[in-house]
């Protein structure tokens, strides 16, 4: 598949320090409005300079690629992130980073499912977008935009990235993208991770979390996974839920796994009937794990009596692992394996520094 491609060196004709791919999937940032004034749609990079003439500050190499039908985030996939993964692997040997410019609203599960799919990677992959577009005069786009891409270049003594894995920057901080969720759709600090540090902090300098950043490692290569099993599906419980609701939905046809979002420390209603649906769907192969409705804390099977019937007929518990992330990485894992033992292995296992143990 080909992309529209544009380059660009501000320190041309000297030698760049580095270079930047930059991925734009579509999303606020990249609006401008029209020239009626009445309506906004995607600015053509080319423009970038115009929009953006503090780019002409930096001192690496920029190229922009356009997926070939930029999307609002509303509508991303697993197919798109398994397309967006495979650029970054056929680039890989020619860019020193890459920046994701992404929609607010499912980037946190784009930066879980690519820290999944991109194994063993050891360069900086920085997602952002923007709560306003990049034409309007009070947005956030340019100060996100541009520290993403001076994180995604940044080194260290050696000459090594100093961030090696998928990241969300937005509002001045650096999360793990797998330890991210949008929490706020009117206000610019839209991301937290309450269940793991912030990995960087952009003030009038960048300071590096160092002890919280996935480690450097000579020997990884990187391998990039190409399934995805989306026979998946969220089942939130709340109080009144219903035997019909929990039934339709651990009963529909296909279903290889189900993310039960369960009160506090991974507690759920010990009604008879529940329980029987739960260990019919367990005896039927269906993979379930258990997260916490609440944004911090984990999930402890089997410390109340209200999550210790769960513990024992088998589903697994995602101790502080986000909603994003325990979704995209049943994606995964249903993808890497048809073997129920290993799956469950891998869910409840620690892959990308998703969850704690």
């Amino acid at each position: 598949m080909t992309y529209k491609t544009v380059r660009i060196n501000p320190v041309s004709p000297a030698a760049s320090r580095g270079s930047v791919l930059v991925i734009y999937t579509g999303g606020t940032l990249g609006m401008v409005y029209e020239a009626t004034g009445n309506q906004l749609i995607p600015f053509e990079f080319e423009q970038i300079i115009e929009k953006l003439p503090e780019i002409q500050r930096l001192d690496f190499e920029i190229t922009f690629v356009t997926l070939y039908e930029p999307i609002d985030s509303s509508n991303m996939s697993p197919e798109l992130w398994i397309e967006i993964a495979g650029i970054i692997a056929k680039k890989y040997e020619q860019y020193d980073s890459f920046v994701i410019l992404h929609g607010t609203d499912t980037m946190a599960y784009t930066a879980s499912a690519l820290s999944f799919l991109l194994e063993g990677i050891q360069k900086p992959v920085i997602l952002t977008g923007a709560q306003l577009p990049i034409g309007i005069a009070r947005s956030d786009a340019r100060e996100n935009f541009l520290t993403a891409l001076e994180i995604a270049a940044a080194t260290n003594d050696l000459a090594q990235p100093l961030v090696t894995e998928v990241c969300i920057f937005f509002n001045s901080v650096l999360l793990r993208g797998n330890r991210a969720k949008k929490k706020e759709s009117s206000d610019f600090n839209a991301f937290h991770s309450e269940n793991y540090p912030i990995l960087a902090k952009a003030g009038v300098h960048i300071e590096y979390n160092l002890p919280y950043l996935a480690p450097q490692s000579k020997h990884k290569k990187l391998f990039v996974h190409q399934k995805m099993d989306a026979r998946v599906t969220f089942l939130k419980i709340f109080p009144g839920i219903s035997r019909d609701v929990v039934r339709a939905i651990l009963n529909i046809p296909g279903l290889k796994g189900v993310v039960l979002e369960t009160f506090g420390a991974g507690n759920a209603p010990t009604s008879s009937w529940f329980l029987n649906e739960i260990e019919l769907a367990i005896g039927r192969n269906l993979l379930l794990f258990n997260v916490s409705q609440c944004d911090g804390g984990r999930v402890t099977q089997g410390h109340y009596q209200t999550s210790k019937f769960l513990q024992q007929v088998g589903v697994l518990s995602g101790s502080d692992i986000t909603a994003e992330a325990a979704i995209t990485k049943m994606m995964f894992v249903l993808g890497q394996t048809d073997d129920l033992n290993k799956q469950k292995k891998l869910m409840e296992t620690p892959l990308r520094g998703e969850m704690s143990i």
